[in-house]
Order: structure tokens, then C-alpha cells, then sequence
């Protein structure tokens, strides 16, 4: 996946931490996870009750060949693995191929160049796997303009990626109607002919079911942390400075540290660290929750988002924010490397990476994450992410026969952690693509041109695990960051569930991240951000809450 560098948006932030909430649209509600059947707001046509979900979701069946990880998990965070795993500890998990030498055609967002046809790495994937396939890659930056065009047609390939930024318009729609219902193949024990599938968290295949039936093979994101709030612990220890645990005495700590004489400003943007310090819902179809009178109320109601957006704009207010953050223009990755900012957020796939790129050109450099802290005596609220929000779907089309043989692509590409399989899909073959020196993998350049490039890793991928042999202190202090905040994780309404909101009512969010962004410049007051809100209750947010209140009400009445 690709790192994000400019002045962060919602949509880089949830695409590069893969973990992107299901904004949809259309016209009936498409509802997975624990939906109820009946009206609902419009209806519930594909709508999946609680026991049908049940039904519907795959054995959960640990890995038996799986390595033991260095940090094991606890209350649900990732665990980590900071060695490098020789070749002879390595478990197997497909120990001969399985496909029976089927051809496949594969749609995957690429971000970079892609790799030559027929190059040594998918070669060596389609040998083992016992298959060949064929890749559309298309560019990442792009994608949804190629994937919706391509699902409007005929000529659909065989296996489609689509990630969850990208379900919006008529798409949701189209996975109902184009894309293979894996129910008879996954559910229950029928999973468990496919090992490494059946090892995927039940949480991941929640997120995995789309008009009623199982139709995604996931990529299983982690349960919390998309956009961590990192700051430069190199330059903190040397000053002997620790990060404050209070909104307040943090911004007297920034105008402390900021030193514009000096080109040092304490901090980038913080908008998205202020949600989760005062608690703030997160995106849809998870931004409802219930008042003390059962009415559903929605982020932008809430006095929370009020209350962080004005954190924010003391922050600007105060001059601790770098200018060019302040213009929205750059890159804040570089500002922050530069020691020009101290403290910035991004999502987690910036830890590994920017560590890497700093450890030649700055070896005292070293960053972290600090704890989130909450506002008035409360603790910070993390809301759990999707189990996944990444999916492949196989075409409808596919005999029976040819959807089993997809499978065992995704069974081979979902061998955990550990074993042969995971280590040929993430680096390729030893002496070709890496070799191993002092006991750490090195790519070669045949190596970075194949492999780099992900396409395997779309269609399925095992449980999220943080395993950086590399830099092993990334691992201890991410997996530790994890840990500790997994007792403040909640999960809000519409957990795990693939909401398809009316058509006409797709749109009326859709100006409130630039007025956050104005608001917090200072460049628009708190007053207008309310009359937005108003204005956004007349235009369809209240006819909205009663659409979402019909899947409530359904749920309710199932369950009864």
C-alpha cells in the first residue's frame, strides 16, 4: 500500500491504513454482520438477520503451522514478530500445489510500476499455487475511476480487488449482482479444506458479507491505531520532555517547544488525534449513536466534534502549527524528518517506512507514537476498525470447479506468518529477489521491480500481525502502543456491518471535511460549522437518522 505524504485528508488516512468505513450508496440497504430483516428504512432487500450471519460466517480455525509470535497478543491487539524466521523454522501450510493449472485473470490497485509479464516472481507464485494468472494491475491513484467503468461492462476478470474507499455509487450494487456468493465453498466447516482461510479472524469475514452472502476475501485490518499521533522521541529525550496527558496543558507545552526563529514548530495538523482525545464517532455507517432517549445521534451533533475542532483551532490559534501545514501544502513526513515538526499524525504505515528512510540519513533519528490522552478528566475513545476493509471477490460467472481452484489462490496468499508460503508472497525466491545477509532479509533490484509492486497480497491475507525484523524496536514500541490502548477500543454501532445508504442521501457529508479544515485555520467560525450542521439536517440528515434507526428497529424486532 502506499505511504501518504501530502497534508493528510479522511480518504488518504483510511486508504493507507487499510481499514477505510464502507461509505456507500444506492438504493436499498446492503447489511452484513448482526442485521435484522423487514422494512428498514426502504427495506432490507439482501439484508443478513443475526442467525443467518451465524450461518454465514467460516469456522474459525487456528494455524498449526504457524511460527509463535515474539509478542504475543493480548485483548486483541496485533501480535509481533521482530526476528527473521530461518528458512528451516519456516511452517507449511500448502505443502504441494494445489490448483489444478487453471488460468485467472486478476484486478488489483498497484501503486509504482508494474512488474513485466511473465517475471521470475509471479512465475514462481503460479508454480507453487499450481495456477497462472494473469494480472490487470491498475493505478492505485486511480483506481475507482477504472473499477467502476469495468464493472458497468461485460468483461469482468476473474478475480476484482476492491478496497473500501472505493464502495460508493453504484458499486455495492454491483458486488451483489456480479460477484460469487463463497457461502456454499467457506461457511462453517466447509472452510476448513482451506487451512489458511479458516485461520482469518471471524471478524474480517463479518466485514466480508455484502447483500446477505459471503462474498469478500478479506484482507484483515488492525483493530485500532489507522492514524497514529507520532512525535520525535529522539529530540524529546534529549530535551527531557514527555508528552502532557492533558488538551490543555499540551497546548501550553507546544508554544513551549515551538521556536519559529528556529524553523521548529511543535506539531503538523492534529485534527485527527483531537477526535479520538474527545471521543469522536468515526466515519459511515459507524457515525451514529444512541441518546439517552434511543434517538440516534451523528458525529456531527455531537458536542465532542464541536469540542475537538475547537483544540484544533486553539492550536493553529497559537502558532504551534508549521505554516506549511497551516497552508495545507507539502509534505509533513519531510517537515517532521527535518525536525521542523515534533509531533504530526499519519497512518501506521508511515512507522516501518520513514524509520527505514532515516536510518542511513539520520541514525540518532527515532520516532514513536504517544499515548492518547482524553479530554476532561475522561479517557481517549478508540473506536474499533472493521475487521477488514479490503476485499476480493470472484466473478459470478465461475463454474463451481473454477471457484474452488480461486480459492486455493487466496488459501496460498492467507498462509500466515511464518511460513513458507507467507515468505515467498512477500519477498519471492531467495538469490533472486533477496538474500539473506546477517541474519536480515536485502532485496535485490529484480527483488524491489517484482515484488515491491503487491498484487498477491490483495486477494487474501491472514490475521494483521506487525513483523519488522528489520527495525525490531518499531515492532516493540507499535505492538506496546496497541496494547495499552486496547482497554479504551470500543465498538460503535454498525460494527462490521456494510451499510448501503439511499442514493438521494449519498452526498449531504460531503462538504464537511473542508469546513473542518476551514474552521480549524480559523478561516470559518464554530457558528458556521452548527448552521452547516443545521443545514445538513433539512437536506436529508434527518431522513437519514430515520433510515439507519429502520435497520435498528429491524435488528431490534429480529432479535425479539
Amino acid at each position: 500500500m502506499p505511504n501518504s505524504r501530502p497534508a493528510p485528508s479522511r480518504r488518504r488516512f483510511l486508504a493507507s491504513s487499510a481499514f477505510a468505513a464502507a461509505a456507500t450508496a444506492g438504493g436499498v440497504p446492503l447489511l452484513s454482520a448482526c442485521g435484522g430483516g423487514g422494512g428498514g428504512g426502504g427495506g432490507q432487500e439482501g439484508a443478513a438477520s443475526e442467525e443467518q450471519v451465524r450461518d454465514i460466517l467460516p469456522t474459525f480455525q487456528e494455524s498449526e503451522v504457524a511460527v509463535a509470535p515474539d509478542i504475543p497478543a493480548e485483548n486483541g491487539s496485533s501480535p509481533g514478530y521482530t526476528r527473521w524466521i530461518p528458512e528451516g523454522e519456516l511452517g507449511v501450510s500448502v505443502p504441494e500445489p494445489r490448483g489444478n493449472g487453471g488460468e485467472f485473470t486478476g484486478m488489483t490497485p498497484l501503486w509504482g510500476t508494474p512488474p513485466s509479464s511473465g517475471n521470475a516472481f509471479w512465475t514462481a507464485m503460479d508454480e507453487a499455487i499450481g495456477v497462472r494468472m494473469n494480472w490487470q494491475t491498475q493505478d492505485g491513484n486511480t483506481y475507482g475511476d477504472k473499477l467502476g467503468a469495468v464493472l458497468a461492462g461485460s468483461d469482468i476478470p476473474d478475480l476484482v480487488c476492491i478496497p473500501g474507499w472505493e464502495l460508493a455509487g453504484q458499486i455495492p450494487q454491483a458486488i451483489s449482482s456480479r460477484f460469487a456468493d463463497l457461502g456454499p465453498y467457506l461457511s462453517g466447516d466447509a472452510v476448513l479444506d482451506f487451512p489458511n482461510l479458516a485461520a482469518i479472524p471471524t471478524a474480517a469475514w463479518e466485514a466480508s458479507i455484502f447483500g446477505g452472502a459471503l462474498r469478500g476475501l478479506p484482507m484483515p485490518a488492525a483493530p485500532i491505531g489507522g492514524v497514529m499521533p507520532y512525535y520525535r522521541q529522539d529530540i524529546f529525550e534529549a530535551n527531557g520532555w514527555e508528552v502532557p496527558t492533558d488538551p490543555d496543558d499540551f497546548i501550553a507545552f507546544c508554544r513551549e517547544i515551538t521556536s519559529a526563529s528556529s524553523r521548529v514548530w511543535a506539531c503538523e495538523d492534529m485534527k485527527w488525534s483531537a477526535f479520538i482525545i474527545y471521543g469522536v464517532l468515526p466515519d459511515k455507517p459507524r457515525y451514529w449513536m444512541e441518546g439517552d432517549d434511543g434517538t440516534l445521534i451523528n458525529r456531527y451533533e455531537t458536542d465532542a466534534y464541536l469540542e475537538a475542532l475547537e483544540w484544533t483551532r486553539k492550536l493553529y490559534e497559537a502558532e504551534v502549527v508549521h505554516p506549511d501545514a497551516v497552508a495545507a501544502s507539502g509534505d509533513s513526513t519531510q517537515r517532521f524528518t527535518a525536525g521542523e515538526s515534533l509531533m504530526f499524525n499519519q497512518g501506521d504505515g508511515a512507522w516501518h517506512n520513514t524509520a527505514v528512510e532515516q536510518r542511513t540519513a539520520n541514525p540518532d533519528f527515532r520516532m514513536n507514537a504517544f499515548d492518547y490522552f482524553g479530554a476532561g478528566g475522561n479517557d481517549p475513545v478508540l473506536y474499533t476498525a472493521n475487521g477488514a476493509g479490503i476485499w476480493t471477490f470472484l466473478n459470478k460467472n465461475l463454474s463451481e470447479e473454477r471457484i474452488r481452484e480461486a480459492l486455493e489462490i487466496a488459501n496460498f496468499t492467507a498462509a500466515p506468518y511464518g511460513t513458507r508460503e507467507q515468505r515467498l508472497r512477500a519477498y519471492g525466491v531467495e538469490g533472486t529477489h533477496y538474500t539473506v545477509e546477517d541474519g536480515l532479509p536485502a532485496r535485490t533490484p529484480q527483488g524491489e521491480e517484482e515484488v515491491v509492486p503487491e498484487t498477491y497480497p490483495f486477494i487474501a491475507t491472514a490475521g494483521h500481525v506487525v513483523a519488522l525484523p528489520d527495525i525490531p524496536q518499531v515492532v516493540e514500541d507499535w505492538t506496546g502502543w496497541m496494547k495499552r490502548h486496547m482497554q479504551y477500543a470500543r465498538e460503535p454501532l454498525f460494527f462490521g456491518r456494510q451499510v448501503q445508504e439511499p442514493a438521494r442521501l449519498t452526498n449531504i457529508n460531503d462538504g464537511f471535511e473542508a469546513l473542518e479544515d476551514d474552521v480549524v485555520r480559523g478561516r470559518q467560525s464554530i457558528r458556521d460549522m452548527q448552521n452547516a450542521v443545521s443545514e445538513w439536517r433539512r437536506n436529508g440528515g434527518d431522513e437519514l437518522r430515520d433510515f439507519y434507526q429502520g435497520l435498528l428497529d429491524d435488528e431490534g424486532a429480529a432479535g425479539s
